[in-house]
């Protein structure tokens, strides 16, 4: 935070001092006792478990100054103790303002998959022409935003921020912080169906996030994803709304798609101009999430050809190609998981070029309410027309992968283990040099210890 006292806080919160020196300078925001850096504002968050305000004493101990909900009386304490109605509202008050006092350019990207890559590509495009602030980690929810928000500088000439929600609501909660001038929605996937019920609430509220886009605002939507297709019509947009992907209808499109061992090219056109692009990665939903980047970045008065030399070294956090010398190659794909991202896994197995087997060890996906079965059977028919030649299935909701495919008498082979180790110790000895293995699954399933195993 920049030039920021506690009596700013103190203004932004709507809170009380209750002791210690208003001029007191706050540099970061922390939430993390354990992390506390001198300078930094703490923040106790009341969790399902733990009450953050246990810690307000030692994380005084480093830091400059603390919010507080839990003390209603004078305060003896050398560091200044702020008293507010609620943390969480009063940390999101803190990053609203601070929006406010940097009035740069923001993108917005949200969807149901693939928000975090395409907000990494995004920021890769802008950055060949323009200093560019980004969400970090996985800071994109209701605490995360406000954190991110309150790192811009006066020194950032545009932002691109990752908005996460879970529930209805959210979206409003997180776009009105953010004020974007762009928003990028991804895709309309069942991730977090458990707790909204249809893909057509999921649909409404991500796109939410153009109740408090700034006027003359524009906002890019997948037109691959069949929800997206048509949501200018059904949800009654007004905004200037573009479409990219891979169809030839879409205002920015990729064409010519070639897949090779670790890359991909094709031609992104937009108008009359097309230009080649090298996208340092695998998977037609790359493409897309490349596509979006360079869209952006077009209409940010960026040349796409500019843009798209940036591509040849992307390398994006979750989705990792490993190809191990004398050995197989690795598709490390272990953070998280829904269908449409198994799915979009597996379709880059499939494309990759392989002398050898492809491999696809799968566990549990979660999150996915009452037709959690469904959706993993799903996932096994998905399988049954795919050049895929082993299933190695990890979790109880994965058994119904396993069964689907072995009802079906298709020739794959599918085998079961009990936990990660097993399941690691028997790869080691069937994968060749020429096999291709994919791990995907929810990250509660902990797949990246089969994955850290292999790489021993």
């Amino acid at each position: 935070m920049e030039n920021i006292t506690v009596k700013d806080i103190v203004k932004m919160t709507g809170g009380v001092l209750l002791c210690g020196e208003e001029d007191t300078p706050v540099t970061d925001i922390c939430i993390n006792s354990k992390e506390i850096k001198e300078g930094d504002l703490f923040i106790p968050i009341i969790g399902e478990k733990v009450d953050a305000h246990r810690f307000i004493e030692s994380a005084l101990e480093t830091g400059a100054a603390a919010l507080t909900s839990r003390h209603n009386d004078i305060v003896v304490a050398k560091k200044p103790y702020i008293r507010v109605n609620h943390t969480v509202d009063a940390l999101q008050c803190i990053g609203k303002e601070i929006r406010k006092q940097i009035p740069i350019p923001v993108v917005a990207v949200t969807g149901s998959v693939g928000k975090t890559t395409t907000r990494e590509m995004i920021t890769l495009a802008l950055s060949t022409a323009k200093r560019t602030f980004h969400t970090e980690k996985n800071l994109n929810s209701q605490i995360g935003v406000p954190i991110t928000l309150s790192k811009m500088s006066h020194q950032d000439e545009i932002a691109v921020l990752e908005l996460g929600i879970s529930e209805t609501g959210q979206m409003d909660i997180l776009s009105e912080m953010v004020r974007p001038d762009m928003a990028v929605v991804t895709t309309i996937g069942v991730a977090h169906i458990e707790f909204m019920k249809t893909q057509e609430n999921i649909r409404k509220e991500k796109l939410s996030v153009v109740h408090f886009m700034k006027e003359g605002g524009t906002l890019f939507l997948n037109g691959d994803d069949k929800l997206l297709k048509d949501a200018k019509e059904t949800e009654h947009l007004t905004c200037r709304t573009l479409f990219y992907g891979t169809s030839d209808w879409c205002d920015y499109y990729a064409k010519d798609i070639v897949y090779h061992d670790s890359y991909t090219t094709f031609v992104c056109v937009h108008g009359q101009k097309e230009v080649p692009v090298r996208l340092n990665t695998l998977g037609k939903h790359n493409v897309g999430n490349c596509v979006a980047a360079l869209a952006v970045a077009s209409e940010n008065g960026i040349p796409m050809e500019t843009a798209a030399d940036a591509f040849r070294t992307f390398e994006g956090q979750r989705q990792r190609v490993i190809q191990l010398e004398n050995k197989y190659t690795l598709i490390d794909d272990t953070y998280n998981a829904s269908p449409d991202s198994m799915k979009a896994s597996i379709n880059v197995l499939c494309d990759m070029p392989c002398e050898g087997r492809r491999i696809a060890v799968l566990g549990d996906m979660f999150e996915l309410g009452e037709n959690e079965v469904r959706y993993h059977r799903e996932i096994g028919q998905f399988l049954l027309d795919k050049p895929v030649d082993e299933v190695v299935v990890l979790g109880e909701l994965s058994q119904n992968v396993k069964q689907v495919i072995e009802e079906s008498g298709n020739a794959v082979k599918v085998f079961t283990f009990s936990d990660n180790e097993e399941a690691a110790i028997y790869l080691m000895a069937v994968l060749k040099p020429e096999d291709v293995v994919l791990i995907k699954a929810s990250n509660g399933m902990n797949l990246k210890e089969i994955v850290n195993i292999l790489l021993a």
